[in-house]
């Protein structure tokens, strides 16, 4: 009952920046959480960041630590995730998530279409 639909990815040079959204729609009044997850190919899906409506709280990966932000527009309930300093290995297809009742990393109650970014040396 909720959708969720990311925008966005590309072809970037490593170095370089790229700005995700994801838009939800539907019964948003039930999220708690949201956040980005990505998958690399032959890699199982990684938690890369997400924010808590009840507290504004972000969390992130280690690996996209100072690199990444995780922010969000309440009004029109969307995400954005502000990707700077991108590397190759930042190559995957990233996938906006929410959950209804807990904080992310966890198990999302909702999931995007997915997003391609790659990232080239």
């Amino acid at each position: 009952q909720v959708r969720l639909v990311e925008s966005g990815g590309g072809l970037v040079q490593a170095g370089g920046s790229l700005r995700l959204s994801c838009a939800a729609s539907g019964r948003t009044f039930s999220i708690y959480s949201m956040g980005w997850f990505r998958q690399a190919p032959g890699k199982e899906r990684e938690f890369v960041a997400s924010i808590a409506w009840s507290a504004d709280n972000t969390y992130y990966a280690d690996s996209v630590k100072g690199r990444f932000t995780i922010s969000r527009d309440n009004a029109g309930y969307t995400v954005y995730l502000q990707m700077n300093s991108l590397k190759p290995d930042d190559t995957a297809v990233y996938s906006c998530a929410a959950d209804s009742r807990r904080p992310l990393p966890g198990n999302p109650d909702y999931w995007g279409q997915g997003t391609q970014v790659t990232v080239s040396s």
